[in-house]
Formats: C-alpha cells, sequence, structure tokens
C-alpha cells in the first residue's frame, strides 16, 4: 500500500485506506454529550447509518450525561468540553468513573484553539479528540473519520464480553542483548493518558535520555512539551535539527518532520526528516526507533503504548534485530491495542504490561535486573 505523508493526527490518518471494521459482539453503544441540539443531531445521523454503531443517549449538559450513565451501559461517550454548567473538563473524571469501561472521545471547538484544555482531558484518560466542524463541514470525510475512531475505541470489549475472542496468548520477545543508552517512545490513541503514567514513574536518578514521538497536530506540540516535562520532572526540548542529545533530557517530535537521530562528530544529534513511511504519519514512529537502533548500536529500549495502527512495528523489528529491547503497553490498560499489538504478535515484545509496571520494568533493567 503506498504510504501518504501528511501532517501528524491523534489517530491513524484518515487517508489510509481504513483497517477492516472489527468483528464485534454486539454494536458500539455510544452517548453524545454536546449543548448544541443541532450537533447531537448530526452526529446521530451520521452514527445511525452504521449498521454497527447506536446512539443509546443524548445529554445537553454533563450534568445530565451523569445521570444517564447511572442506568445506560455505553461504550464511546463523544464529550463537548465547553457546555454550561460544570463543563466536560470539570465532569471528565466523574463521567469516567459511571461509565466504566467507555471510552471517551472529546469532540469540541475547543480542539483546535484550546490545545491546554484538550490536552489536559487527554492526560486524565480521554482516549482521543476531534475539532468539531463549522456549520456545512460535516462532510462525508468527517463521518468517515469519526465512525473510525468510533468502531476503533469500542473494539476492545469484543475481549472483555468475549473471551472466545481473545488474541490470544502474549509471545514474550528477547529481553535485548545490549544495556539501554536511551530510551524511544511512540504512542497516539490513547498514548497521552499512557504518557503521563510512564513518565511519573521515572525516579530522578533515572537520568537517560528519553526521545517521544505522540501522533498529534503540530500546534498541540508545545503545549504536549511543557505537559510532559511536568510529568517526567525533567526539561522537555522541541526536536529541532542540530540539537544534541543528552542525559536527563525529554526531546519530543514537532509536526514538521519526524525525529530521527545520526551521529556527527561522535555525537548524537537530531536531524529531521521527512522519508515516506508505510504508516503515513508525520511524525512516525518507525524512522524513530530506526536511526536510534544504528546511532545507538542497538543499545536503545523502545516503547510502544496505546495507539491505532502500526506505526512502531518495523521499527521495532530494527531494534530487537541490533540487539535492544521492546516494551509493549498490555491490551486491557489500552485505549486502542493497535501500535503496542504489532510488536506482540511478532513476538517482539520483552514486557507487555500497563504504562506504570513498564516504566518500573524499564528501570530494573538498566540496573541489570531481567525483565520478566
Amino acid at each position: 500500500m503506498a504510504a501518504v505523508l501528511r501532517p501528524s493526527s491523534i489517530a491513524r490518518p484518515s487517508s489510509l485506506a481504513p483497517e477492516p471494521p472489527p468483528t464485534l459482539a454486539e454494536t458500539v453503544k455510544v452517548m453524545l454529550v454536546d449543548d448544541s441540539l443541532t450537533v447531537r443531531t448530526v452526529f446521530g445521523r451520521m452514527i445511525d447509518r452504521e449498521s454497527d454503531l447506536e446512539v443509546v443517549g443524548q445529554a445537553e449538559t454533563a450534568e445530565r450525561a451523569l445521570l444517564l450513565l447511572r442506568s445506560t451501559k455505553v461504550d464511546v461517550i463523544l464529550l463537548d468540553l465547553e457546555m454550561p454548567g460544570m463543563g466536560g473538563l470539570k465532569a471528565l473524571p466523574e463521567i469516567m468513573q459511571k461509565g466504566g469501561d467507555a471510552q471517551v472521545l472529546v469532540v469540541s471547538s475547543l480542539a483546535q484553539g484550546g490545545a491546554e484544555t484538550t490536552l489536559a482531558a487527554l492526560s486524565m484518560g480521554a482516549a482521543d479528540t476531534m475539532l468539531k466542524p463549522r456549520p456545512g463541514q460535516f462532510d462525508d470525510g468527517y463521518r468517515s473519520s469519526l465512525v473510525e475512531k468510533i468502531r476503533a475505541l469500542g473494539a476492545r470489549r469484543m475481549d472483555d464480553e468475549n473471551p472466545a475472542a481473545s488474541h490470544g496468548a502474549v509471545r514474550h520477545g528477547p529481553p535485548g542483548r545490549k544495556r539501554p543508552q536511551v530510551v524511544a517512545i511512540g504512542a497516539s490513541t490513547g498514548g497521552i493518558h499512557a504518557l503521563n503514567l510512564f513518565l511519573r514513574e521515572l525516579p530522578a536518578q533515572f537520568d537517560l535520555p528519553i526521545l517521544i514521538t505522540q501522533h498529534l497536530p503540530g500546534s498541540f506540540v508545545p503545549v504536549f512539551a511543557q505537559q510532559m516535562e511536568s510529568a517526567a520532572r525533567r526539561p522537555a526540548i522541541l526536536a529541532a535539527k542540530g540539537t544534541a542529545i543528552e542525559r536527563g533530557k525529554l526531546y519530543i517530535a514537532g509536526g514538521d518532520g519526524h525525529l530521527v537521530v545520526r551521529r556527527m562528530g561522535g555525537r548524537p544529534l537530531i536531524a529531521l526528516s521527512n522519508e515516506r513511511t508505510e504508516s503515513g504519519c508525520l511524525p512516525s514512529v518507525d524512522p524513530m526507533f530506526a536511526s536510534l537502533s544504528e546511532a545507538f548500536d542497538g543499545h536503545v529500549a523502545a516503547v510502544l503504548l496505546s495507539g491505532m495502527g502500526r506505526d512502531g512495528t518495523k521499527g521495532a523489528e530494527t531494534v530487537a534485530a541490533a540487539g535492544g529491547v521492546i516494551y509493549a503497553q498490555n491490551e486491557a490498560s489500552s485505549a486502542v491495542w493497535g501500535m503496542p499489538r504489532g510488536v506482540v504478535e511478532k513476538g517482539l515484545a520483552s514486557c507487555v504490561l500497563p504504562p506504570d509496571e513498564l516504566a518500573r520494568k524499564l528501570v530494573a533493567s538498566t540496573e541489570e535486573v531481567a525483565c520478566g
């Protein structure tokens, strides 16, 4: 399949051929929470056109949504952030608690201009975000992207409710022959919450350089970097050509190129790339993993967290072949088990655990404690 290079997005690029819809035991049950009747009506029509999706509840306020969740089983909640009363952001923790396993998709006019508010929601556990179109922009392209996200977020209940449909036992890969000198993390849908959990578990004495590629609109990246800096308690630097890789720092991929690393004069430096990738993402995880494998001679810990698609699998193969170690978030804790699943199914991942436990295993590996 020909790759399509495009700016980053939180989910898999819609310009690529969509993955086949997951086989679900029942329809995905959706709740719409938005103060606009027009928006609820349009979204409802979009969703009800799909035989495997069903709107089971609508609410004009967060307070009303919380009441409905007491008696309504929901798989995916489309949540506006800017509403009268509590508002979506303030109500989010309680919505997630009352919604049980339901995944939250933030659909808000704030998703573009209010990066700080949207990223706060994602860090709290909202799985993904979409910009609410202006009137007249609810076209087929938007509908396709919306229903694809809903299907991906609703698909995880297939295994929860149908044990017979399980993906099978996890095959753990080799522990890695070489002690890590650098950490590289790739993530997408659900990844921001996972990154916060992961980074907060790293102790102050853990000072390996950390590189992060999170599928995210470029306009969100500066706020995202601040959020990661706070979680990790170490400086976060936006990737720029010629920047030296140093211990004790985070390096964040922007929206203008893949974060890759080259050795120049014996020093590892950032060298941005716009090469085409199979995933079509820009930035992509694959080039980051592959370049680090070469620049650090395999002394790499590659981490794949929650996300749609398979970005990162090819790069992880390069890391593993060079003697590095692969860590993957487990299915139960992932909003969408796509990117981690890619390396698990190929038998590359040494550890398959929730983000906080992966972080502790990573620290142990640098202290030459086995990861198992």
